[in-house]
């Protein structure tokens, strides 16, 4: 089973994730530690925990799920995963933060794309990406079946759904991304979000305003 570790960074309240098995591989999900109290907390549990991190991914690339990249590539050695769709916002993403007066460096390594036909591996699961466009270009979710959850970025919240205003987005294939790859999921998969609480499918399904089943 997969372990799941939730961190509340930055001003813009996002949700950082680490992904660990019982073997302490570990995978990085959307570094948004802004401080250096931040990045010392998401050192400190690794640290901790005698976890090895493997794999650094980004959801999407908006500026608060990528402010950390850096420091997780200078602190781990782990070059960034994306989908190629979202490499321009991640190169707009210091602009975004000059304008958010959230200035800071952004990761300058090596980029490897992931699609629809990739998967994740973690010890002896197998985390299946889905591509979940609508609030950016590109954005990604990872469905880890056997462990019973999706990481879904912005895509999906608790009763809620990302907003569709900003470069890239569309509100009509954010809904469509819902309806056809995430409420096809389980009833009793968790939902990761990128702010908020987890949630499940079934949950959102019945009460989720925006998008109903």
């Amino acid at each position: 089973m997969i372990n799941v570790k939730i961190f509340q960074f930055n001003p813009l309240q996002q949700n950082t994730y680490l992904m660990y098995n019982e073997d302490r591989d570990c995978i990085v999900v959307d570094p948004g530690c802004y401080t250096d109290k931040e990045r010392e907390q998401l050192r400190g549990f690794i640290e901790a925990k005698q976890l090895k991190p493997i794999m650094l991914i980004n959801t999407h690339c908006h500026l608060d799920h990528v402010f950390g990249n850096r420091f997780v590539h200078e602190t781990y050695g782990l070059e960034l995963h994306i989908h190629e769709g979202e490499q321009q916002v991640l190169e707009m993403a210091p602009t975004s933060g000059l304008m958010w007066n959230l200035p800071f460096d952004n990761y300058s390594g090596p980029i490897h794309f992931l699609d629809e036909n990739s998967h994740l591996t973690l010890g002896d699961e197998t985390i299946k990406v889905l591509f979940t466009p609508g609030h950016s270009p590109a954005s990604i979710s990872f469905y880890a079946a056997k462990s019973g959850f999706v990481m879904a970025g912005d895509v999906l919240f608790r009763e809620s759904v990302g907003r569709t205003d900003l470069p890239g987005g569309s509100p009509a294939i954010l809904v469509k991304s819902i309806l056809e790859k995430l409420y096809c999921l389980p009833d009793e998969t968790i939902v990761y979000s990128g702010h908020g609480i987890p949630t499940t499918i079934g949950h959102e399904k019945v009460h989720n305003p925006f998008v109903s089943a």
